[in-house]
């Protein structure tokens, strides 16, 4: 009988001893309460022993040993791709920890998409944010494949991204960043009737972009975008060449250039259009939206010509006669000379 009591007092013991262990294991913090750095990014491709080894060397995990087996217990042990960026709180258990892995629950990510020039540095600075690097977003952005899917050129690609801020997971390939801004592309141009808008113009979405992006180095002066998006439309239905500067400098390719000499007027660049009419083959810069909208909607007038206000303000006089923009130039070109800006 007292064999009997013993064998049932060592059993009830070892059970409760297991349960404790186990609740301890699986309850108890193992993620150290004084953690600082408390985001951490997975790559893709990161499978279990990865993970456990990134969890150690930085610190996030203080028993390893535990962390297994709760990861056992839970059945997450056998993952084999867990990717993505992750924000933990410091304190907390294994089962937190996993459960947060198991879950895929993922911070997202702001990514503002804006004042850049070129594709290739639209592509560095989403690379910045997600896990491609900028080599592959540029790779991926540039196919010729892609691009005839999407009904792009490289010159045009740019026309694609509306400025914006967008949330994004870390983890993001550039297949689903393009997704995303194709659909933020669609949603930007289907309301407040901006398609319908440029059609009247005869314009499409790409063309119409292209337009912003040189209202947009023309000028940093809300007041006047949507002047200076009139007297373009104006000399686009009458076949007047744009004689836009921005695009001669964007053809140069020297954006340092302040002041547009004869000499820059006669580089032979498709995006000169002095020397070409119509629109430049494609955006010179991604616009704001506030540029995109003054291209979109402009003012209605009969200005033909516009330039440069002498002073640092960044206001033009504008003109719907050749003898009053001449007169406007020569003051300008008085004041240039006047400050000493020769180039």
């Amino acid at each position: 009988m007292k064999a009997w009591k013993l064998i049932v007092i060592v059993f009830v013991s070892m059970t409760a001893g297991m349960a404790y262990f186990a609740y301890t294991i699986i309850y108890s913090p193992n993620v150290p309460s004084s953690l600082e750095e408390t985001s951490f990014n997975l790559p893709h491709g990161t499978d279990f022993k990865a993970l456990t080894k990134l969890l150690s060397d930085k610190g996030i995990i203080e028993d390893v040993s535990s962390f297994k087996m709760v990861s056992k217990i839970m059945k997450f042990d056998t993952r084999r791709n867990i990717s993505g960026r992750f924000e933990i709180v410091p304190g907390w258990s294994n089962r937190e920890l996993i459960s947060l892995l198991r879950a895929n629950k993922q911070v997202p990510i702001n990514v503002t998409i804006n004042s850049v020039r070129l594709i290739s540095d639209m592509a560095g600075k989403v690379s910045q944010y997600i896990e491609p690097d900028s080599l592959t977003i540029l790779n991926y952005l540039t196919d010729e494949a892609n691009l005839k899917e999407w009904g792009y050129t490289t010159e045009t690609i740019l026309s694609l991204f509306i400025p914006n801020t967008y949330q994004f997971y870390w983890d993001t390939s550039p297949e689903k960043f393009v997704k995303r801004m194709q659909t933020e592309h669609d949603k930007f141009w289907n309301t407040k009737n901006r398609k319908e808008n440029i059609a009247k113009h005869g314009l499409t979405p790409s063309e119409t972009y292209t337009l912003a992006s040189i209202i947009e180095k023309e000028t940093t002066n809300p007041k006047e975008t949507k002047t200076i998006s009139g007297v373009y439309h104006n000399r686009l239905k009458q076949g007047i060449a744009l004689q836009a500067d921005p695009t001669v400098v964007f053809g140069v390719g020297d954006f340092t250039i302040r002041r547009v000499l004869n000499k820059h007027l006669e580089h032979p660049s498709p995006y000169n259009t002095y020397i070409h009419s119509g629109l430049p083959p494609g955006p010179i810069y991604m616009p704001t939206l506030s540029s995109l909208d003054a291209a979109i909607f402009p003012e209605d007038h009969k200005y033909i010509f516009f330039c440069a206000k002498p002073g640092y303000d960044n206001e033009h006089s504008f003109a719907k006669t050749l003898s009053q923009h001449n007169r406007n130039a020569r003051i300008y070109h008085s004041w240039l000379n006047k400050e000493g800006i020769k180039y």
